[in-house]
């Protein structure tokens, strides 16, 4: 298998990958700084609180422990968003899906670099009214980019536009 690296497309999408990620490692750190003692901070009174939460498992907390699955699926997925924005040209057609990418991408690095040195992720956003479980900066980057993705693929794009980087 023979991947050809668009310099162009890698660079804007590290770039930008770089951004969110920062974004995300800062927010954390302010949780553990200012959260990690037990603190709650109210935000919108019985509607969004910040709260610090070590979650060792997965969205909602399934798979607790299992940190080898998680390290082995997330690297499964960068290498799959690499291959994949590079094989998709860098015009205005194609802008919205490569962002979803920098979305997914920067989320999963994001909890990675939580989980390789903390084998848990920081978690520390709450939304109180609907008792939704504690999450992050990246797991919106993920989810927002997962749902982007699927809106895209069903109503946006035609099932021929991308070819195989396999080809």
């Amino acid at each position: 298998m023979k991947i050809k690296i668009k310099w162009k497309n890698s660079t804007l999408f590290l770039l930008l990958s770089l951004f969110l990620i920062w974004v995300d490692r800062y927010s954390k750190n302010l949780a553990v700084r200012f959260l990690s003692s037990g603190k709650e901070i109210v935000l919108i009174r019985n509607i969004l609180h910040l709260v610090y939460v070590e979650n060792r498992g997965a969205a909602f907390g399934i798979f607790q422990g299992q940190q080898v699955f998680f390290l082995c699926i997330t690297f499964l997925v960068i290498f799959g968003l690499f291959v994949f924005i590079n094989s998709i040209p860098l015009r205005q057609r194609y802008l919205p899906i490569f962002f979803v990418c920098i979305l997914i991408f920067s989320g999963a690095i994001g909890n990675l670099i939580d989980r390789m040195s903390n084998a848990y992720v920081v978690d520390f956003i709450y939304f109180k009214l609907i008792d939704f479980p504690v999450f992050n900066f990246a797991d919106i980057c993920i989810t927002c980019g997962c749902f982007l993705l699927a809106f895209l693929l069903i109503f946006f794009y035609k099932e021929d536009e991308f070819r195989s980087p396999l080809q």
